[in-house]
C-alpha cells in the first residue's frame, strides 16, 4: 500500500502540473502566417482567435478566394504552432513518460 500512496502523491502532482500548463497555455499567443506574411493570424492556446492582420496586397476584389485561401493558411499554420507547443508542454509535465499510442493527457 506504501507504493500506491506514493503513486497516487504522483498523480496528484502531475494533475496540478497540468493545470498550471493549460492555464500558461491559455495566455499563451501563436501567429500563423501565409502568402509571404500578407496574412497573418493570432491564436491563444486554446485555439481561440485573438487577432488577424491581412496587407492590401492580399486584397484583390476580383479574386476572393485567394484571400480566403490565404486565411486558411494562416490559420492552419498558426493551429499547429499551438498544437505542438502543447505536445512539449505536456512532454515536460508527463517527464518523457511512455504513454499507450492514442492516450492523451489530460485525460
Amino acid at each position: 500500500m506504501k507504493n500506491l500512496g506514493g503513486l497516487m502523491k504522483q498523480a496528484q502532482m502531475m494533475q496540478q502540473k497540468m493545470a498550471e500548463v493549460q492555464a500558461k497555455l491559455e495566455e499563451m499567443e501563436v501567429t500563423g502566417v501565409s502568402g509571404g506574411g500578407m496574412v497573418q493570424l493570432t491564436l491563444n492556446g486554446k485555439g481561440d482567435m485573438r487577432r488577424i492582420m491581412i496587407d492590401h496586397a492580399a486584397i484583390d476584389p476580383d479574386d476572393k478566394g485567394v484571400l480566403e485561401d490565404l486565411v486558411l493558411a494562416a490559420h492552419n499554420d498558426a493551429r499547429q504552432k499551438v498544437e505542438q507547443t502543447m505536445r512539449e508542454e505536456m512532454q515536460k509535465v508527463t517527464g518523457g513518460l511512455n504513454l499507450p499510442a492514442g492516450m492523451k493527457l489530460p485525460f
